[in-house]
């Protein structure tokens, strides 16, 4: 078998990330060896490889769904929004400067297509599928010209697509429809069928519209997947959704101690690998939601301060909407704040920055003795060591270097008080470690919760995973996705007009 799919969507966060996941995990499951990919991603929420490399979280998921390490070949384009208008350009894993949206598609992009395409080729020459995930909508008919991650990819390398849609969005029919419709003819003879995401109800009030729209587009449905809470493992991007007010998907179960631990997560500008709080959220007791108020902090036991791929732009929001002011009067009384990566550089007396924002040397928060210059060269790396007691692994993904002079050493930075800073991400999914870390947050919050003994967080996202390839498996048409895998789109698919504009 060597064989490729590109996982399509009619929208962003349709489920393209979950499904191709899904169907990852199927194949491994029937033996199948499988690889991810994704030619370009704009993301906030990024991972280090073992080489040193940085991938969107998405796809470091799912290649653990492929039971496989990830690596550059799975994201060989990385974009990482700074604004509006601008995203650092990562390639094969390493930056390689900023550009603005007007010239990358001006040109840029297509001068990638080769390495794109050299990567995809590696995978499939050295795996049995590989399952490609698009972005976006492949009927942007604006960008087509210089695509390389939707049918650009899909008609160079002769992939078939497969097109998800989120019925829990309403309109999937025209979506369906619409999308395909608004493709030449020649990226509509790649369209392979649909699968539908996040259905609630009974499935045969949905077939009869199925049936419809096979008649109006010769394209069968490949399967209709059922809504399920707690699938939005690794989002992409934490710009494109505002999580104010948001509840991080929790633990059902009950606490273990007589009280839960409540977390707020301060939601700043361009947040980044917001995901650094889900192994919190997986502890039976503790509830996670993210704020944007000072009053919002006033009943949290631990405040978080995220990563963000803007710290001045973070550092200005944090004192403009009062939460700077709230923050100093929780360490001043002792109540614990924990600042990750860019979080933790806010927190410290100093930022010397003319690389991110070039606004040069800024005041921070001076909760923390510490002083940040930013390099041009971006660290990294995959830590490993030692915190309170306990072994910890994460990964390092920042241009500020942290010069630390006081408190207690705390992984590569340091505590004062009930104040922490790392640039540590993911040290959070080390069990003993967070443990340790809740006792000591419980502690200073004059809490009377006990984290559990068993939670393993690696053991979760495992659940998590398999629950994804259960859903294809039982709700998919498993044979004819089999097919399509193996032997690309049919042959004579109609044509629907009016087709994209010449």
């Amino acid at each position: 078998m060597s064989g490729g799919l590109l996982v399509a969507g009619t929208t962003s966060d349709a489920g393209k990330s979950v499904v191709t996941a899904g169907i990852c995990r199927w194949l491994v499951r029937q033996g199948v060896k499988v690889a991810p990919f994704k030619a370009q991603n704009m993301s906030l929420n990024s991972f280090v490889t073992r080489e040193g490399a940085e991938i969107g979280r998405a796809q470091a998921m799912q290649a653990q769904a492929c039971r496989i390490e990830p690596t550059a070949l799975m994201n060989p384009v990385l974009l990482k929004p700074g604004g509006e208008r601008s995203s650092q350009v990562v390639l094969m894993g390493k930056p390689v400067g900023e550009m603005d949206a007007r010239r990358y598609h001006g040109g840029r992009q297509e001068q990638l297509l080769g390495t794109v395409l050299d990567c995809l080729a590696e995978l499939r020459a050295t795996h049995d599928a590989v399952i490609c995930e698009g972005a976006g909508s492949p009927a942007e008919i604006n960008l087509r010209r210089t695509d390389i991650v939707n049918m650009g990819i899909a008609r160079n390398a002769g992939l078939p697509v497969l097109v998800v849609g989120d019925i829990d969005r309403g309109g999937v029919f025209a979506s369906f429809f619409g999308t395909v419709a608004l493709l030449s003819p020649e990226d509509q003879a790649l369209v392979a069928g649909f699968l539908v995401n996040k259905f609630r109800g009974d499935v045969s009030l949905l077939e009869p519209g199925l049936e419809m729209l096979r008649g109006l587009t010769g394209r069968p449905s490949y399967g209709v997947l059922p809504f399920r809470a707690g699938l939005g493992i690794d989002e992409e991007d934490g710009m494109a959704v505002s999580l104010r007010g948001a509840v991080r998907e929790s633990s059902l179960t009950a606490p273990v101690g007589d009280e839960v631990l409540r977390v707020a997560v301060c939601a700043v500008p361009l947040m980044s690998n917001f995901t650094d709080v889900d192994a919190l959220a997986a502890e039976p007791g503790v509830v996670v939601r993210f704020v944007d108020r000072p009053e919002e902090l006033a009943d949290a036991d631990l405040v978080v301060v995220p990563g963000t791929r803007g710290t001045v732009k973070a550092l200005e929001w944090l004192r403009e909407r009062g939460l700077a002011a709230e923050l100093g009067r929780r360490a001043a009384a002792g109540r614990p704040v924990l600042g990750i990566c860019g979080g933790f550089q806010l927190l410290g007396e100093r930022i010397e920055d003319d690389v991110e924002s070039r606004a040069g040397i800024v005041d921070g928060l001076g909760l923390l003795p510490v002083r940040v210059r930013f390099a041009r060269e971006k660290t990294l790396t995959r830590p490993v060591g030692e915190a309170l007691g306990e072994r910890v692994e994460g990964y390092e993904i920042h241009h500020g270097v942290a010069s630390v002079d006081g408190g207690e050493p705390f992984l590569d930075g340091c505590r004062v008080g009930a104040v922490w800073g790392t640039h540590w991400h993911g040290s959070l999914e080390s069990d003993g470690f967070r443990r340790a870390f809740l006792r000591e947050v419980a502690a200073a919050a004059g809490r009377r919760f006990v984290p559990a003994t068993d939670t393993s967080f690696a053991e979760l996202r495992e659940r998590q995973l398999d629950l994804l390839g259960d859903l294809i498996e039982q709700h998919a048409n498993t044979d004819a996705l089999l097919g399509l895998i193996e032997s690309g789109a049919p042959q004579g698919l109609p044509f629907i007009p009016p087709g994209a504009p010449a």
